[in-house]
């Protein structure tokens, strides 16, 4: 009896480690040098984490500010991972839908720090960064079978999420905007690219996801409200422990994680837009 309980312990951990999610490290070399007087390649890279499940779907993650990874291994998953999907990454693994840690690539990626100093709205906006992305997606759909790709943009990841929806059209089957930036209209401000964003040039698919209560005065709900129509999923309620109203707070759904997360798969899924989650 002691032997076939042992085995048993054995089948089981030999089954949970066979249906664990598998991280990889992506980079595709993107044919150009990181500046004139350099020969370094610019390299595009992102981390792939694969369900169990054998899928088609994946969901490319823009994260907030300072809007890039700086990725170089795959230990550089969980900072990067946006603070809302972290802590529910299974539900996204079990509903078959991969994640896409996204980076700006290696010639956008400027100095480390909070403020971004590289990444910015010339870039963001332009047929380079969806070039740079299309050359993700093909790996992706190359190596890794997925052909449906999804985008989501938490707040400063935002402008690379709408500009791509418009500049990708329909080689994406969807986009996802989260708290997004919309009212930033200081002199220089970096975002200013979407200040006045053509969101009637998206034609794929599109989901608006913000917090009634999103405290940052760069990211308004009012605002998101008046030109979402339909495609608006407010989320509601939390509990809130940080005082920074653009870093965590109502901003990242503090307290409502698993709300926001629910409302992205559910959309993907069915394309089915829940007008209120949430307490």
């Amino acid at each position: 009896m002691k032997k076939f309980c042992m085995l048993l312990l054995l089948l089981l951990a030999h089954s949970a480690r066979a249906q664990a999610p598998v991280d990889v490290l992506i980079e595709v070399d993107r044919g150009r040098t990181e500046s004139f007087f350099s020969s370094k390649p610019v390299v595009q890279r992102a981390i792939l984490m694969k369900p169990a499940v054998q899928s088609d779907t994946a969901l490319l993650m823009f994260r907030g500010a300072p809007g890039y990874s700086r990725i170089e291994t795959v230990k550089d998953k969980f900072r990067n991972v946006q603070n809302f999907i972290r802590p529910h990454m299974r539900l996204f693994m079990e509903a078959g839908i991969a994640l896409v840690v996204m980076d700006c690539p290696t010639d956008q990626w400027g100095e480390p720090g909070f403020y971004p100093t590289s990444c910015l709205d010339s870039y963001r906006m332009s047929a380079q960064h969806a070039d740079d992305v299309r050359s993700l997606m093909a790996r992706l759909r190359q190596d890794h079978g997925y052909s449906r790709f999804y985008l989501i943009g938490h707040s400063a990841g935002s402008v690379s999420s709408r500009w791509l929806a418009k500049n990708l059209g329909n080689e994406i089957a969807g986009s996802i905007h989260s708290a997004a930036i919309n009212a930033d209209r200081r002199p220089g401000a970096p975002w200013a690219s979407v200040m006045d964003f053509p969101y009637k040039s998206i034609v794929a698919p599109v989901l608006h996801l913000h917090h009634e209560s999103d405290g940052c005065s760069y990211t308004q709900h009012g605002v998101t409200r008046s030109y979402a129509g339909g495609r608006l999923t407010t989320v509601r309620g939390g509990t809130v422990k940080t005082t920074d109203p653009c870093a965590l707070h109502h901003h990242s759904y503090e307290g409502a994680e698993e709300a926001a997360s629910l409302a992205v798969i559910n959309w993907i899924k069915t394309g089915k837009v829940e007008p209120f989650v949430g307490e």
